[in-house]
């Protein structure tokens, strides 16, 4: 029998830099490598350091492409990872353009800090990783389709799972064969039912020995996305009439094209008036693109929607902007507007251009569509600090804030509930990850009332033999 110890890093008692280690027999192997994201300092120690040096890691299996899960990968290629990173089609292709973008802005984080900041050359910084380091890391992929079952090792398989979160986003089913078998679902970022664009997730989901989820929202209920573009559209006329601009802080994968397709639908529905409407974010419009190329991804409103119009994202309704010049010219607009950046938590990328150039003005809306990871700028905003800081100068928060939490792509207390329920009473074991404060102990609730007994809240480096 294998001698199997899941160990646990990143998204530990908190929502980014997902990290959890299968040792199998001497071999590793870590499910998702993701950058964290929070306060310089914090963020800088946690994304230098690995739990096991690179090159004892044998392979990767990969969840999805959002940074959070996939953004140390070119860190782990430049420190001797030479492994497979196993994802679907879509991840693959969404991970080569985030890569390239993450360490383009390593490269200026570095370079502004040691401009600007740094006094003495010991001060300076270097770059988490290169363009280089993520092309690497992008032909070590090896794509799976979902629902084909793949070995990873020596007696080990794995299955893709749709998760419904974004394009290409996966569970993965663990399957150690042996003596006494050992079956695990990981299921990444678990996605929502009955949203836009994607297919619902995998259900049901496989009966396992051990899960480990992600807790985002599991103390909450979302509202019912099917009023969402209603409310969106109710926002930007209310802001229009006012005279002002809505800014909208976006993840680049996901949730833009998400509020992109709301936004066409209602054009075409004639519940908006046109307006000028722009996705001001170079990622987001290369995003776009792999969106287009995986129609096979979309669920049957969306499908059908594509075949009738042959673009679900606004083109030419939309104006899709990736030159800085552009993007610089939006300031100067007087009119209203609609205008969707990068990055979703505000943390970096031209969000935080219109941010400054847009909360003290009490005619403008910053609409937030998603969560807010703690000691972000977004967090300070969905707060309502009177004041932001922003490249180092602080911001009157005069601005109109709307939070719209039913656009998340995360499941939900009823729908963890309800994908992940029916396997408590089988599980021996259980982990919930990928959350803080009370929403790990609300999961660890759901398992517990659904029959599960031993349900755990990792920390970062606590270690759990799989028997």
């Amino acid at each position: 029998m294998p001698e199997v110890e899941l160990e646990f890093f990143g998204a530990a008692r908190t929502v980014t830099g997902s990290m959890h280690l299968l040792h199998i027999d001497g071999k590793t192997v870590s499910m998702d490598c993701g950058l964290f994201q929070g306060r310089r300092n914090d963020a800088a120690e946690k994304n230098r350091t690995f739990p096991i040096r690179s090159d004892q890691i044998a392979s990767v299996l990969l969840s999805h492409a959002h940074i959070d899960h996939s953004g140390k990968l070119p860190a782990l290629v430049k420190h001797g990872f030479t492994g497979p990173i196993y994802a679907t089609p879509a991840t693959a292709d969404l991970c080569e353009i985030m890569l390239a973008d993450s360490a383009h802005i390593q490269q200026e984080d570095a370079r502004f800090w040691n401009e600007k900041r740094a006094r003495t050359r010991k001060e300076q910084i270097q770059p988490l990783y290169g363009p280089e380091d993520a092309k690497q890391a992008c032909q070590q992929f090896q794509q799976v389709p979902y629902d084909e079952r793949f070995q990873f090792a020596e007696d080990c398989y794995a299955t893709f799972l749709e998760a419904g979160h974004i394009l290409g986003s996966a569970c993965i089913f663990v399957e150690i064969e042996g003596a006494n078998p050992i079956k695990l679902l990981y299921t990444g970022d678990l996605g929502r039912f009955d949203v836009p664009i994607l297919r619902n997730p995998a259900s049901p989901l496989p009966d396992v020995d051990y899960v480990i989820t992600e807790t985002t929202y599991a103390n909450r209920r979302h509202r019912n996305p099917t009023h969402l573009k209603e409310q969106l559209v109710q926002i930007i006329q209310q802001t229009r009439a006012a005279g002002g601009k809505i800014i909208i802080p976006s993840f680049s994968v996901g949730r833009t094209q998400t509020v992109a397709y709301y936004l066409t639908r209602a054009l075409n529905e004639k519940m908006l008036e046109p307006l000028p409407i722009y996705v001001d974010s170079p990622l987001s419009v290369n995003a776009t693109e792999v969106f287009k190329k995986h129609p096979e991804c979309y669920d049957k409103e969306a499908a059908d929607f594509w075949q009738a119009k042959g673009d679900i994202f606004g083109q030419p309704m939309i104006r899709y902007i990736t030159d800085v010049n552009d993007s610089k010219a939006l300031n100067s607009r007087d009119e209203p507007c609609v205008i969707i950046a990068s990055s979703g938590m505000c943390e970096a990328g031209r969000i935080k251009h219109h941010l400054k150039n847009n909360v003290e003005d009490e005619a403008n809306t910053v609409v937030i569509v998603g969560f807010m990871a703690q000691n972000t700028l977004g967090r300070r905003i969905v707060e309502r600090r009177e004041e932001l800081k922003i490249y180092g100068r602080m911001y009157r928060l005069l601005c109109r804030v709307e939070i719209l939490n039913g656009f998340s792509a995360h499941a939900d207390r009823d729908e963890l509930t309800r994908a992940l329920a029916p396997l408590s009473p089988k599980l021996k074991g259980a982990f919930c990850v990928h959350g803080e404060g009370p929403q790990p102990e609300a999961m660890k609730q759901i398992f517990l009332d659904s029959g599960c007994s031993d349900v755990h809240i990792p920390a970062p480096g606590n270690k759990f033999k799989l028997t």
